[in-house]
């Protein structure tokens, strides 16, 4: 079985032992694709996720255009499916919005859930993330510690039915 095409999300369960979620069992890795072109904001990124999921592997599109490169790839070859997306909007090339906009589009990724990591607080574009199906809309703090908030967010995407329950 091939651990990146079983989504957490999808199959709405926690697997047992992931340091990702509270309970006990083997052990299945994430996979998070991060398009993200700002070196600094990748490095607070990487380092939100590494706090919250030790084990997960992130793999890094620079731009929209290599994004799209990377969607045709999924779309026309056999490649492993992430867990999540983590999608900047203001990206050189292809929007952020046009690449949600292409993945909306396509089946193989629509149990796959889109977290928009912005700078922008623009409601037109809260609205337009929305309407394209994105999980979640995090915008980007200026605070170290407040970034770090985002391996939550994350996580609540991913496993809604143990944060619901954590909430209670």
């Amino acid at each position: 079985m091939n651990p990146y095409n079983s989504s957490p999300r999808q199959s709405r369960e926690c697997k047992k032992g992931n340091t990702d979620t509270p309970e006990d069992g083997p052990r299945e890795r994430l996979h998070m694709v991060l398009v993200e072109d700002n070196p600094a904001d990748e490095l607070v990124i990487r380092d939100c996720v590494a706090q919250r999921f030790p084990d997960a592997v992130l793999s890094v599109q620079k731009d929209g255009e290599r994004m799209m490169r990377w969607i045709d790839m999924i779309e026309t070859e056999y490649a492993p499916l992430p867990n999540v997306i983590l999608l900047d909007l203001n990206l050189p090339r292809f929007t952020g919005e046009q690449v949600l906009e292409r993945l909306h589009s396509l089946p193989k990724f629509q149990g796959i859930p889109v977290v928009i990591v912005t700078s922008s607080d623009a409601p037109s574009d809260r609205t337009a993330t929305a309407r394209l199906g994105a999980a979640v809309y995090f915008r980007k703090p200026a605070d170290y510690d407040d970034f770090l908030k985002l391996g939550e967010v994350i996580h609540s995407v991913l496993y809604p039915s143990v944060s619901a329950s954590a909430q209670i």
